[in-house]
């Protein structure tokens, strides 16, 4: 297919032996410019409204000027206005005829839309709807009825009113122009009555308008909507095109997506909180936020700012894991350190972002195969921030515990009446002892962290989760540690119970023996029991 813009073919030589020079066929445009646009506004399909067909009116019969000189048109026999035998009027009429009936086309998806098909580009208005002035009930009436007739009719009825031609006449034009049915055409334009006169009214003449201004609370929004996105467009480009250079290497991190203050600031190992030592024992809070940087990696500023830049961007190769309702985006600011050192085989990295524990892990021999951990930590007071997981190899665990533990052991929950093993504590790390979580199989025994602060004991069970989650007994509102030989009793037939509420984002399991009966033969008594699990993010809870 071939616009109506760009260079043609030569055309065949004319029946008449005449050719238009592009001159020729200007000076015919302009001198019978108003009628050839109220042809082409009476052509126009109505669905475009009036200002459209306005505009597009004048945008086909300005195209319709000749780039070369053209063989001209046979010519039906007109009434003599100036323009009866005029090669130049014939050849542009015909173009804006045919240009105007491809307008009313369906768009397909099959073929490419004609120039014709598409809005104009000119001319164009911004801010204002230009339209014919309003005739009278009769001009309505007959608007009303070209609606309903197809574009080669309405071409028709145009050609008898405004060109005075004889249905022999319309008949040669519409072939000419393209029109298939010539005559079905002259039919159906016969079905409307011949109010020709009304065709030279002001209500079909595109050229003396009226102005009024368009949807102005919708043009405000349009405006607001184009400026913020030209903004991101903006702020886009300007990211896409900053150097891919950063601030050394970052092993596993994707390409760096930001350079801003805070983003540096959150990745730059140099600006890691660090609590001293002692801290926690003159706080008033006693959670994640005043544990001391430990391990012996402190100082490894690579290690530190891998882990950062991981956590910021993770590349395709990281595993990253996150318990239910926790976000795994970059810190909004510089973490804190809780812990960077060797565990088994690999090197570790604790931060804490005041909401999140995250803990990045890798390889010792380098950094394909690192995994990134979340665990939402938000409200946890001194029950909840005793340990930390650091590493679970070969079906055991390691944690990480608080500054305020003095003593560590291990417990085997269905066995409330054995003591606990002691597990010796390194700078805060624990020995390996038995994951109940890793294990596969009948479940013979359920091993749980006791830890000891001096004045409480508390019980804490590894769910597959970063944060290990508390036991407690007694009422739900009033919960009490699992210390006492009634408490671990209590929690003895619900040991492997705990499996169901893997990785969910269990923060505490609380055991309550609500009711006590006798037996019907008198054997003994029964217990009624409810195990309430509390998620992290406080909805979600399993009894």
């Amino acid at each position: 297919m071939q616009s109506q813009d760009v260079a043609q073919r030569p055309a065949p030589p004319s029946p008449t032996g005449l050719v238009v020079d592009v001159e020729q066929a200007e000076a015919a445009l302009v001198e019978h410019y108003p009628r050839l646009v109220r042809l082409a506004y009476l052509v126009l399909p109505p669905r475009l409204g009036r200002s459209r067909r306005v505009l597009t009116a004048h945008a086909l019969t300005q195209r319709a000027l000749p780039r070369t000189r053209t063989p001209a048109p046979v010519t039906p026999a007109q009434n003599g206005d100036g323009r009866d035998g005029d090669p130049g009027y014939a050849l542009v009429r015909l173009q804006v005829l045919r240009t105007a009936l491809e307008a009313g086309l369906p768009l397909t998806a099959k073929a490419w839309p004609k120039r014709s098909q598409l809005p104009p580009l000119l001319p164009h208005v911004w801010g204002l709807k230009l339209f014919p002035r309003s005739g009278g009930a009769e001009e309505l009436t007959l608007d009303q009825r070209l609606s309903t007739l197809s574009g080669p009719a309405r071409a028709a009825y145009a050609l008898r009113g405004l060109e005075r031609l004889t249905d022999d006449g319309v008949c040669e034009v519409l072939a000419a122009a393209g029109v298939t049915d010539p005559e079905g055409a002259v039919l159906e334009a016969g079905g409307v009555p011949a109010q020709y006169g009304l065709l030279d009214s002001p209500e079909f003449d595109p050229c003396s308008l009226q102005a009024r201004p368009t949807d102005l609370m919708r043009r405000r929004q349009h405006l607001r909507a184009a400026l913020a996105a030209g903004a991101a467009l903006l702020v886009c480009g300007a990211l896409l095109g900053l150097p891919g250079e950063g601030w050394g290497p970052e092993g596993a991190a994707a390409p760096p997506y930001a350079r801003n203050p805070a983003a540096q600031a959150a990745l730059d190992p140099a600006k890691l909180t660090r609590i001293p030592p002692g801290a926690w024992r003159s706080s008033a809070r006693t959670d994640f936020s005043v544990w001391p940087a430990r391990g012996e990696s402190t100082g490894d500023k690579a290690l530190l700012r891998r882990s950062l830049a991981v956590w910021a961007r993770p590349g395709g190769t990281v595993q990253v894991s996150a318990t239910p309702g926790t976000l795994s985006g970059g810190p909004a600011g510089p973490p804190q350190l809780l812990y960077a050192g060797t565990v088994d085989a690999a090197r570790v990295v604790i931060l804490y972002d005041g909401l999140r524990i995250a803990r990045y892990a890798e390889p010792k021999d380098g950094t394909q195969g690192a995994a990134l951990d979340f665990a939402r930590v938000d409200g946890a007071g001194r029950a909840e921030a005793g340990a930390v997981v650091l590493g679970r190899s070969d079906g055991n665990v390691r944690y990480l515990t608080a500054p305020w533990v003095k003593r560590a052991g291990e417990r085997d929950l269905m066995k409330p009446d054995s003591g606990a093993l002691a597990l010796p504590l390194t700078d805060g790390v624990t020995a390996p002892l038995a994951s109940p979580a890793l294990r596969s199989g009948p479940c013979t025994s359920w091993n749980v962290l006791q830890l000891a602060d001096g004045t409480r004991t508390r019980l804490l069970t590894d769910l597959g989760e970063l944060v290990p989650a508390r036991l407690t007994t007694g009422r739900p509102g009033s919960p009490r540690e699992v210390s006492g030989a009634a408490a671990l009793r209590t929690w003895q037939p619900f040991a492997c119970s705990l499996g169901t509420v893997r990785s969910a984002g269990v923060r505490s399991v609380n055991a309550w023996a609500f009711n006590t009966q006798p037996l019907p033969d008198a054997s003994g008594s029964a217990a009624w029991v409810c195990t309430r699990a509390e998620t992290w993010r406080g909805g979600g809870a399993r009894v």
